[in-house]
Parts: C-alpha cells; structure tokens; sequence
C-alpha cells in the first residue's frame, strides 16, 4: 500500500512538472530547487526527485554536477537538429496517412483545422491561456494529419520530438515580449513578423487541402516548408540584430 501510495505521489510530480516545463511556466535553463519546487507544487522530496530523474531521462531536465537540476535550455542549434528529426519521422507519417486515410480521417482533418482557424491569437499581446489554446488546436490539427498512419514506432519517435518540439515553439510564441519588456528591441518587428508567417493560418490550409487531395508531392514540400518556418522564427527571437526574417521559400518565389 506505500510502495502504491509513493509510486502515486511521484507520478502526480512528474506530470505536473513536465506540464508545466512543456508550456515554459517552467522557463528553459531556469534551476529547479527542491525546496522551491516542493513549496510550489506542494509534494515530499522523494516523488520530486524520482519524477526528476525520469524527466533528465527525456532530456527536459538536465543534471548540474553538485548543484542539482535545471529545465533543459532552448537552442537554435538544438531546434534545427530537432527540426531535422521532425522531417524524418513525420513526413513518412504524413504520407503513409495521406495513402491509407478514409473518410473518418478526411473529415477529423477538416474539424480539427477549423477548430485551428476559429483560435484568433494576437502574438504581440497573447495572453498565456490563448496561447495555450492556439498551442493544443494546432497540435490537434497535426494529429490529425498523421492519424491515419500505421508506423507504431514512428507514431512513438513523432511524439517525443513533438514534446521537444513544444517547448521550442511555446518560447518562440513568447520570446519577442519578453525581449521588448526587457528594452531589448531591436530585431521586435522581424520577430514578431516572422512568428505571424509561422502560425499563419494559410499555411495549414494549404496542407490541409493537399493532403485532402492525395496530393503528396505537394503535401511534403508544404510540410517540409512548416516545420522550418520555427527555425527562422527563433533566429530572429535570438539575434535581434538581424535587419529582416529570411523569406519562406513559398514567398521568396513571388
């Protein structure tokens, strides 16, 4: 009955910290005291460390030699090489969906981008729930896209770099505010201007209608043009002295 009761407490510890490290509440590299986090989260030392250990096993925890744990940083670095692994496992998942979809799937794909489309989100001033709504409709639409494919373990690599992947994204969705509330403003209206074309809804509209149409050719150059929009986003987010955000490959055609 402890043994229960303690494997309990500790997965209650781990879902609440990876929530909340996922939507940045947790900000990246920020240090994770357990006297802090115990008073915050209201939870004994042992489930905080066990949960802690399982989340540096997922890589959204890193271990400091001789001064306990930190959430993982974000990166550019480490967002082109998860970009790169999103291009792996996910394409294939697109177009194995694409190939064996029916009706059911044609249909939750529409749903799902309408509910993405209904979501109005003004990235300059976005509250943190709108956010986290546009944050779980546009992660519902990509479901969606992918739901028809059979790969498990692809299924399984998508999901872990989706989580990698969202914390990136949930940064970006925030960090020209927190630059400009800092009175760091340069680069502020490209990087604001490059996270619009990012979370654009015609971009998924497109995808969307690709995708409808059996269109994969077309389908994975949209999809591989998405995924790297988020490169471009934090790139401008971390050099503010960049004069412009690099055009996409769809507009820089025009």
């Amino acid at each position: 009955m402890q043994k229960h009761e303690q494997s309990t407490k500790t997965e209650s510890a781990y879902r609440l910290l990876r929530r909340d490290i996922l939507a940045t509440r947790l900000k990246p590299g920020a240090p994770m005291k357990l006297s802090a986090l115990r008073d915050r989260y209201e939870l004994g030392w042992t489930p905080l460390r066990e949960a802690l250990s399982r989340l540096e096993a997922e890589g959204l925890v890193t271990a400091i030699s001789n001064r306990g744990f930190a959430v993982a940083p974000v990166s550019l670095d480490a967002l082109e090489d998860l970009t790169r692994a999103r291009m792996v496992v996910e394409i294939p998942l697109l177009l194995e969906s694409i190939a064996s979809g029916d009706s059911a799937w044609e249909s939750e794909v529409v749903t799902a981008h309408y509910r993405l489309s209904r979501c109005k989100l003004a990235v300059e001033t976005a509250t943190e729930s709108e956010i986290d709504e546009w944050d779980e409709r546009h992660a519902a639409f990509h479901t969606a896209l992918i739901s028809s494919a059979r790969s498990n373990w692809l299924m399984r690599f998508q999901a872990t770099v989706s989580d990698q992947l969202r914390r990136h994204h949930r940064f970006l969705s925030l960090a020209p505010a927190l630059r400009a509330a800092e009175g760091r403003t340069e680069g502020y209206e490209a990087a604001v201007a490059a996270l619009h074309d990012a979370m654009s809804i015609e971009h998924h509209t497109e995808l969307m209608e690709a995708a409808l149409d059996r269109n994969a050719a077309r389908a994975q150059a949209l999809m591989t043009e998405h995924i790297g929009l988020t490169v471009n986003v934090f790139a401008q987010s971390e050099d503010g002295d960049r004069a412009e955000p690099q055009p996409s490959a769809r507009h820089a055609a025009k």
